[in-house]
């Protein structure tokens, strides 16, 4: 179990690495957009991935 999660950790650091070393100006533009949203849109956008990804990682665990 914690190989899994070290591994889910490592593959995050990762790709956003990636981004952060391979396009800044698209994070740049991406926290500007999001420091225009209102409150109430970034909680459900932050829930709604949140979801996204327990049901991503139920689906794992059940398929395979």
């Amino acid at each position: 179990m914690i190989e899994a999660l070290l591994w889910g950790l490592g593959l995050v650091l990762l790709i956003e690495g990636l981004v952060y070393g391979l396009a800044p100006h698209v994070i740049d533009q991406l926290l500007e957009q999001i420091k225009s949203m209102p409150h109430s849109v970034r909680r459900i956008f932050g829930l709604s991935t949140a979801l996204a990804g327990a049901l991503l990682l139920w689906a794992v665990r059940v398929l395979f």
